[in-house]
């Protein structure tokens, strides 16, 4: 199945919680001099136009990264990931907003190397016109990334950080995660890996998070945020959360710091709150 498109969501509230916690996971392995890889498993297009096309028919930028757009009372970390989305919009117009591969190399160094995988064919296409020119930095590849996962781990520099972030419109996506993450543990232990998932009134999704509680790994964090009540009718995506293992050990302070701030700007109603959790085994 291959309907799904992410630019009619870019830019939404479940990208500034994906985006951002992403940018904390790859600053913390920036600290060393030592090269590190991104892999992301559905890299999407890298980069939407939000004034035009699918982004501008729902315009769900504007419950997400538009309400943090010109605050100036955000906490730190925050606010650089603003400042991030912003270097792409040197205008100061909120034209474009970044995807998971764009946020990656606006941090990543010269020494570290992206792995990008994304099958539907427009939007592999149009990730590498926004990709071409960086040689062997950044591989792009027309693929499944739950399949190709396997060949790339453990990666040579035996640093890496692997986005696994499927559209979920097919009940198998939940399973294949978890199937995804079990084998890859099994190749490179220490890895850290970060899977974003939905909010939906669906037992797949509500299951998610306790599934990846059991997995065999020295530590993990679960952040989400809920940013409305669930719809009476049943449909739609109320909130979405973000599930890492091997987090870093600064990540939780600094999600202590920001994530009532996010509730607060990005909730749509009283039933808006955030959960946190962290376990070390």
């Amino acid at each position: 199945m291959l309907s799904y498109r992410h630019a009619f969501h870019a830019g939404n509230h479940a990208d500034v919680l994906k985006h951002f916690v992403e940018m904390q996971l790859l600053h913390y392995l920036a600290q060393k001099d030592k090269p590190f890889w991104y892999i992301d498993t559905h890299a999407g297009a890298g980069c939407y136009e939000l004034d035009k096309g699918y982004a501008a028919q729902n315009a769900e930028y504007e419950s997400g990264i538009a309400r943090l757009w010109d605050r100036t009372d955000m906490p730190a970390a925050l606010a650089d990931y603003v400042e991030l989305v912003k270097r792409i919009n040197p205008d100061g117009q909120m034209k474009l907003y970044p995807g998971s591969p764009l946020v990656a190399l606006q941090v990543m160094r010269a020494q570290d190397k992206l792995r990008l995988f994304e099958l539907h064919p427009t939007d592999a296409e149009i990730l590498r016109e926004n990709f071409a020119g960086y040689g062997s930095r950044v591989l792009m590849q027309t693929a499944d990334g739950f399949g190709a996962l396997k060949a790339l781990l453990p990666p040579p520099p035996r640093r890496a950080l692997v986005l696994i972030d499927p559209p979920y419109e097919e009940k198998q996506d939940y399973q294949r995660v978890v199937q995804a993450l079990n084998e890859g543990l099994l190749r490179f232990a220490n890895g850290i890996y970060a899977v974003w998932y939905p909010q939906l009134q669906r037992d797949d999704a509500r299951q998610l998070p306790e599934q990846l509680k059991h997995l065999s790994v020295k530590s993990w964090l679960h952040v989400a945020i809920t940013v409305q009540a669930p719809g009476v009718d049943g449909f739609g995506m109320h909130g979405s959360g973000m599930f890492i293992l091997n987090p870093p050990w600064v990540l939780h302070g600094v999600l202590q710091a920001v994530m009532p701030y996010l509730s607060r700007h990005l909730g749509r109603d009283t039933q808006a709150f955030y959960t946190l959790e962290y376990h070390e085994n």
